[in-house]
């Protein structure tokens, strides 16, 4: 939201004049509880003086938000860098019908550190590692490090037991929206752009652990992939058929069987070797029953 120039002496009496579906009342409240932030990141306090040119950014409420009932847990933070173990179902940032329920308002509220931003993102269904960097000043150097493959990412999976396929494996295939499904991705003929490393690492009946090296980053790709071996991660609603849409409600009971395990690099700030596991674990007592 970018301010323009009207006759309001604090920020408080412009956003009740531009915005008057919400009550003034409202404003205060979202104010004082830190929702209103600057471009830095900074709570504005609802008495600020308004300056013309000034960017707000606020957290929009959502009438009867889900309430995901896990909870996320902070493996590691020092000046530059947080790294949160994250449960299934929880989104990494607000998207859709879920703002406070994110792992992002989560954490600036639980840490006070308003601006925090991921580094990389993992699907809502999968749980796991990810990273934020807390200083605007050192994002783009975090990012840096996924634009340019210098991440070490290891997940690990439940699926059905692997049957006559041989691992390890290189899965190469090429990962396209899928143009029936928006929400969807599909393995299509052409170049391929998605590269994963499987590995199997135990069977116990009919299912397996296995372990997956992504080296590119395909929205859904290890999803995708494991479901074009005939491999399906247990618990995935999305493939290889649509069990639950999007905006459906979460069954919490059967949550995909996908873990973002350990990550490793090179810190670009501090040049320390960091190297984080997640403290989760698959269930195959849940899997079985899925």
């Amino acid at each position: 939201m970018s301010v323009t120039p009207g006759p309001w002496a604090t920020l408080l009496d412009f956003l009740s004049a531009r915005m008057p579906g919400i009550a003034r009342e409202e404003w205060e409240r979202r104010m004082a509880t830190g929702r209103v932030l600057d471009d830095a990141g900074r709570p504005v306090p609802a008495d600020a003086p308004f300056r013309a040119g000034q960017h707000l950014h606020y957290y929009r409420d959502i009438p009867d938000e889900p309430v995901i009932p896990f909870e996320e847990t902070i493996l590691f933070q020092d000046d530059w860098l947080v790294v949160a173990d994250k449960p299934h179902f929880l989104p990494v940032t607000p998207a859709g019908r879920y703002v406070q329920q994110s792992l992002l308002v989560r954490l600036k509220r639980r840490l006070g550190i308003h601006s925090l931003a991921p580094i990389h993102r993992i699907d809502r269904e999968t749980a796991g590692l990810v990273l934020f960097a807390v200083q605007p000043a050192t994002r783009d150097a975090y990012h840096a490090l996924f634009r340019d493959r210098a991440v070490a990412k290891i997940y690990e999976a439940l699926a059905p037991a692997p049957g006559a396929l041989e691992f390890p494996r290189i899965h190469r295939s090429r990962v396209l929206d899928d143009e029936n499904a928006f929400f969807r991705m599909v393995e299509a003929p052409g170049e391929p752009n998605s590269e994963t490393r499987i590995e199997l690492l135990e069977v116990r009946g009919t299912r397996a652990r296995y372990r997956l090296k992504p080296l590119t980053g395909r929205r859904h790709q290890l999803r995708v992939n494991m479901n074009a071996l005939g491999l399906p991660i247990v618990g995935d609603q999305l493939y290889p058929r649509v069990l639950r849409g999007p905006r459906e409600p979460d069954d919490f009971r059967q949550p995909l069987q996908l873990l973002a395990r350990a990550i490793a690099f090179t810190d670009p700030v501090t040049g320390a070797e960091r190297e984080f596991e997640s403290r989760r674990s698959l269930a195959w007592t849940a899997a079985a029953s899925a």
